[in-house]
């Protein structure tokens, strides 16, 4: 079992910077594919960006790519998502999930399905 944890969302202005951390329970964080997704109100979830075990490996949904990083520490048990050139469409709440496999070249990281565990999610307002 694991829990999830975000933290960092908060109000920012068009153009700004937000970075997001999700925080997990267990001793296997290292053995979960790691996921971001986001839901803004009154639409579907949509997928923003995956990261492998290692953190070697990430992948991102086409509208994000460029502007937010996802990276991992196992370490500390966290993955982040680092959010530049902010816009006011990036308003949502942010999720972040786990699935404890690989994902071969990601497949069906971008479906939220895939994965087994979510956080409460975050919120980010990005303001025009």
């Amino acid at each position: 079992q694991v829990q999830l944890v975000e933290s960092g969302g908060g109000l920012v202005q068009a153009g700004g910077s937000l970075r997001l951390s999700c925080a997990a329970s267990g001793r296997t964080f290292n053995k979960h594919t790691m996921g971001w997704f986001r839901q803004a109100r009154g639409k579907e979830r949509e997928f923003v960006a995956a990261i492998s075990w290692s953190g070697g490996g990430t992948y991102y949904s086409d509208s994000e790519k460029g502007r937010f990083t996802i990276s991992r520490d196992n370490a500390k048990n966290t993955v982040y998502v680092q959010m530049n050139s902010l816009k006011p469409e990036d308003t949502a709440v942010y999720y972040c999930a786990a699935v404890a496999r690989r994902l071969f070249k990601f497949d069906g990281s971008y479906l939220g399905g895939t994965y087994d565990y979510w956080g409460q999610g975050t919120q980010v307002t990005v303001s025009s």
